[in-house]
């Protein structure tokens, strides 16, 4: 009898068993890492069309070119997930940027004090809005689409519709690189340093991550799993290190970058380790059952949109020294793009679901395809209906997979490896308070 039983434990639990197993992990993870893959294939599309995608020179035009509108999306993301949208992010980073240029040329403000004060002023207009949405109650859309038209029109009026150039301290931030420290070794050596941070950071927070599963008796996934995810995403980091610290003297890893970087440190952590970042997420998910369970809704919406406007200045300030001036026609079309990043990163359109990392890929993807259309010389009409039709494509895949009962791309980044849908990541019925 127990030859018989074990045989059959064998026949239905063995290799079989096993090999469903593996073809779930391999399902789950094509979805989880669905955006990341369509970056990598996009990049390696035009390496091979062009030739050039893939150069390090290339690369760190990618990034310093971006980086403003990666820096939106950080922000946009959390105003997304709260259930809201921002439409003068564009018009209110121009607004910043001109009053900075004008601080530093005309009233002789002190270059590092006038960036200070710049960022305070995004700040100002970011919780002018945020009163506006959280204490009278307009819908966002509404007040934001009256400060794309405010603030545009300031940006006019102080500027007087001219190009005022900045100083070499905030060129600095949009084209300078890490600089060259400690022995000649062929590469950057600060970026090396910056990649191997990055490497064993990435590992201790899987490895952290799955400690923590354990103690608790949550699924933390077989190990072989967790070290082939290991060993896809250092060798990303690796690839990457190469490439920019490979570039010629002089560059390497972007300063914007590095801005970048912090930001998504940061607002990362905020949002999933902080109470404020759980109750953005609850705002978003069921407004509510949030106000029942004690949530200050009218906080959460302030901070979203004063954070905005910080953001849109911190925007404002890389962009200015990337173009080495403000102009009348900075920030137009910001807005589309850092919503577009967000939406094509898996945001719910809906609120409630969304991560800062997973904006910021979805914005590289969109960094990528326009800087490989315009390496093949595709023109700019163009370009603008195929970014169209992928952002369609995107948000389409995501509300189909909710219909179909399927959970998000944005989820899965967010569950890791388990193996059922978390209650958070199903479609709920509106008209129904859940506590």
């Amino acid at each position: 009898m127990s030859n018989a039983t074990s045989a059959a434990r064998t026949t239905t639990g063995g290799s079989p068993n096993r090999a469903r197993q593996v073809g779930e992990l391999l399902s789950r993870n094509l979805r989880q890492f669905g955006m990341v893959i369509a970056l990598i294939l996009l990049l390696l599309f035009f390496q091979f069309k062009t030739g050039v995608a893939l150069t390090p020179g290339n690369i760190i035009n990618i990034i310093q070119g971006n980086a403003y509108v990666l820096i939106l999306a950080v922000g946009m993301v959390l105003v997304i997930i709260a259930g809201h949208i921002d439409l003068s992010v564009g018009s209110v980073a121009a607004f910043v940027g001109v009053a900075v240029a004008l601080m530093i040329q005309d009233w002789h403000v002190p270059v590092y004090l006038a960036i200070l004060l710049g960022l305070v002023l995004g700040a100002v207009v970011g919780a002018w809005q945020g009163f506006w949405v959280a204490v009278v109650g307009i819908p966002a859309f509404i007040v934001t689409l009256a400060g794309m038209l405010l603030f545009r029109g300031l940006n006019q009026v102080f500027g007087k519709s001219t190009t005022i150039p900045v100083p070499d301290q905030i060129i600095y931030f949009g084209t300078a690189s890490l600089p060259e420290v400690g022995p000649n070794t062929g590469f950057n050596n600060l970026t090396v340093l910056l990649g191997v941070l990055g490497l064993v950071a990435l590992v201790v927070l899987e490895l952290r991550k799955r400690r923590n599963a354990l103690r608790l008796g949550a699924p933390a996934g077989p190990v072989y799993a967790i070290v082939v995810k290991l060993v896809l995403l250092g060798a990303a980091i690796l690839i990457a290190t190469y490439l920019f610290a490979s570039a010629p003297v002089g560059r390497s890893f972007p300063i914007a970058g590095i801005v970048l970087l912090v930001l998504v440190v940061v607002y990362a952590f905020i949002a999933a380790r902080t109470p404020l970042g759980r109750h953005i997420y609850a705002v978003g998910g069921n407004r509510a059952a949030a106000v029942l369970t004690g949530v200050n809704v009218r906080k959460v919406n302030f901070f979203v949109m004063t954070n905005m406007g910080f953001l849109a200045g911190v925007a404002a300030v890389v962009f200015i020294g990337r173009s080495t001036s403000s102009g009348p026609a900075d920030g137009t079309g910001w807005e589309l793009d850092a919503i577009a990043a967000v939406f094509i990163g898996g945001a719910a359109v809906s609120g409630g679901i969304g991560t800062v990392v997973a904006s910021v890929v979805g914005g590289l993807v969109i960094a990528v395809l326009n800087n490989g259309l315009q390496l093949l010389g595709v023109q700019a009409d163009i370009t603008q209906v195929i970014k169209g039709l992928v952002l369609l494509l995107a948000v389409a895949l995501d509300v189909y997979n909710k219909r179909q009962g399927k959970p998000s791309i944005i989820a899965l980044l967010q569950r890791g490896f388990q193996r059922t849908p978390a209650p958070a990541d199903r479609e709920q019925p509106r008209s129904t308070t859940r506590v």
